[in-house]
C-alpha cells in the first residue's frame, strides 16, 4: 500500500483529499505545518508527498528543497506561471492549482508514483544475475551481497554502465579517478583479480574478461 503524506493547514480541504486517497487504497498520514511536516519525514519516508504552500511556520517553498527522494505534488491557490516554474525547477514533480477536481489529482498521483517507481528503477544496474544500487552502493549476486572495497565498487560499475564494451585500462583508469584516486595503472590488475575472485566465489562463474592488450569487459555467456 503506498504512503501519502498530506501537508496542509486547511482541515477541510485535507479531510476530502485524505477521504479520496483512502477510497483509493492509499495509506495517509497529515500534518498541517512546515515544521509538522519535517518532523513527521523525520521519521518517516511516504511514497509522495501533497504540498500545500501557504502553511504556518515554515511555507511550502521553504519546506520542498527539505524533501530528498521523494516525489511532490505542490497544491497552491497561486496561479501565477513564475511561481510553478520556480516550484518546478526547485524539485517539485508536479503543481495543481486550488480548485481542483479530484480526479485530476489522483491521476497525477498516479503518474508521480510511477514516475517516482522508474527512478528508483533507474538506480540499480543489471548484469546477468549482478545487481549494483548506485544509490547505497551495495552489490549482489543473486540474492547474496558482495563485500566490494571503494575501488572494486567503482570498477565494476563502469564496467556494468558499458556492458557490451571493452573498457580500455587508461579509460577505466580515468572514470574511476574521481570515486577512488588510489588507484594506479601498477594496481588495477590486482583490485580487478580481488574483484573477480568475490564475484567467482559467490556466483560460481567468471564476470569480467581481460582482454590481452586493452583492457577489461564484462564476460558474455
Amino acid at each position: 500500500m503506498k504512503h501519502i503524506l498530506i501537508i496542509d493547514d486547511d482541515i477541510h480541504i485535507g479531510n476530502i483529499i485524505e477521504e479520496a486517497l483512502i477510497k483509493e487504497d492509499y495509506q495517509v498520514s497529515r500534518a498541517y505545518s512546515g515544521t509538522e511536516a519535517l518532523y513527521v519525514l523525520s521519521a518517516s519516508k511516504p511514497d509522495l508527498i501533497l504540498l500545500d504552500l501557504m502553511l504556518p511556520g515554515l511555507s511550502g517553498e521553504e519546506v520542498l528543497p527539505q524533501i530528498k527522494d521523494i516525489p511532490v505534488i505542490v497544491i497552491s491557490a497561486k496561479i501565477d506561471v513564475d511561481d510553478k516554474v520556480v516550484l518546478l525547477l526547485g524539485g517539485a514533480a508536479d503543481y495543481i492549482t486550488k480548485p481542483f477536481e479530484m480526479k485530476e489529482l489522483l491521476a497525477r498521483i498516479t503518474v508521480a508514483l510511477r514516475n517516482g517507481a522508474a527512478s528508483v528503477d533507474s538506480s540499480f544496474l543489471c548484469f546477468d544475475n549482478l545487481r549494483l544500487d548506485m544509490m547505497t552502493h551495495e552489490v549482489f549476486v543473486g540474492q547474496q551481497g558482495v563485500n566490494l572495497t571503494r575501488t572494486e565498487y567503482a570498477i565494476l560499475k563502469i564496467l556494468m554502465q558499458n556492458p557490451s564494451q571493452v573498457i580500455a585500462k587508461s579509460v577505466l583508469l580515468e572514470r574511476i579517478s574521481g570515486d577512488t584516486p588510489d588507484c594506479t595503472d601498477s594496481s588495477l590488475k590486482t583490485h580487478i583479480s580481488h574483484l573477480r575472485k568475490k564475484l567467482r566465489d559467490i556466483g560460481g562463474k567468471e564476470y569480467i574478461d581481460a582482454v590481452w592488450g586493452i583492457g577489461f569487459k564484462l564476460k558474455s555467456e
